[in-house]
């Protein structure tokens, strides 16, 4: 690895099942200390193409190098750490002892104590990996996934499972690892992670990328005005300059490229209330992308 070196590099990258192609002529470059969030429906092939970058799937067709090496190669000199969402803990040890044995697999591991205060072992590490909870799993994993102290690390679906208050703090120490330079790619389906905490967001459908920038870019890209409204079931499809519904709980809620059109029809309307207008979440603009 030299520091000109991308994390990834991916260059017409294929991987079919079948029929399916889970990535279709995928071109993708990471650079070097870059935060990187996935987000596609399940089948976009965001588990796909991870488990590529790690050399766990060969491609059928295209490359894919990370930094600069096979992903095998840089898997195994330490430079890779990845957390994955069907990873499967050692059965029936402890998990001090399951991270004292991994962390003796490395070539240059992080200390063993810092990585149990990053990941908030402290209170289960006697417990056997056997009989945690869902996010006290994802919890060992993370602890896993930063052992080797990688300049690469891969999170697929990192947070499922978790409390509110675990995936604050995971949040936090991925904030501490990525001011230290490292380069950080997750797929997630909590948008409003994707939003917060990554510098560009790559939105996949069917295996090909659907948009690439920031969220602020992604958001704008799709353009328009959300309105919001209390009222009566209708078809609001019907509506002038309306693109898109949505039901938010007991509220509906109107994508527009015209959102002055769609308000002169919902104002004069007795039956609808406590109307607003907002700039596109997010999610507005990731579900106008893979509708």
């Amino acid at each position: 690895m030299t520091p000109r070196d991308d994390a990834v590099t991916a260059s017409g990258l294929t991987k079919t099942y079948g029929t399916l192609a889970a990535v279709d002529r995928l071109d993708l470059t990471v650079p070097a200390g870059q935060i990187l969030a996935l987000l596609g429906p399940n089948g976009a092939g965001k588990s796909t193409a991870t488990e590529m970058m790690l050399g766990l799937t060969s491609p059928d067709a295209g490359t894919i190098r990370v930094w600069g090496a096979t992903p095998t190669h840089a898997v195994r000199g330490g430079t890779v750490g990845a957390m994955l969402q069907n990873g499967v803990l050692l059965p029936d040890t402890s998990v001090r002892g399951l991270l004292t044995l991994m962390h003796g697999l490395h070539v240059h591991p992080f200390p063993l104590a810092h990585v149990i205060e990053l990941a908030r072992l402290d209170n289960i590490l006697r417990n056997s990996t056997s009989r945690l909870s869902g996010g006290e799993a994802q919890r060992v994993r993370f602890a896993l996934a930063i052992l080797p102290d990688p300049r690469l690390l891969l999170l697929d679906e990192p947070t499922v499972g978790m409390d509110p208050d675990a995936r604050r703090h995971f949040w936090a120490a991925m904030d501490a690892l990525a001011a230290d330079d490292r380069t950080i790619v997750f797929a997630t389906h909590y948008l409003e992670e994707a939003d917060e905490f990554a510098d560009r967001i790559v939105v996949l459908d069917h295996g090909r990328i659907a948009a690439d920038g920031t969220g602020a870019q992604i958001k704008a890209a799709v353009g328009g005005r959300v309105v919001t409204f209390s009222g009566p079931a209708r078809d609001y499809t019907l509506l002038p300059g309306v693109r898109s519904v949505e039901r938010r709980g007991e509220r509906w809620a109107l994508l527009c490229s015209d959102s002055d059109a769609a308000l002169r029809v919902l104002l004069n309307d007795s039956d609808v209330a406590d109307v607003e207008v907002a700039a596109p979440r997010l999610e507005d603009a990731f579900l106008e992308l893979v509708a």
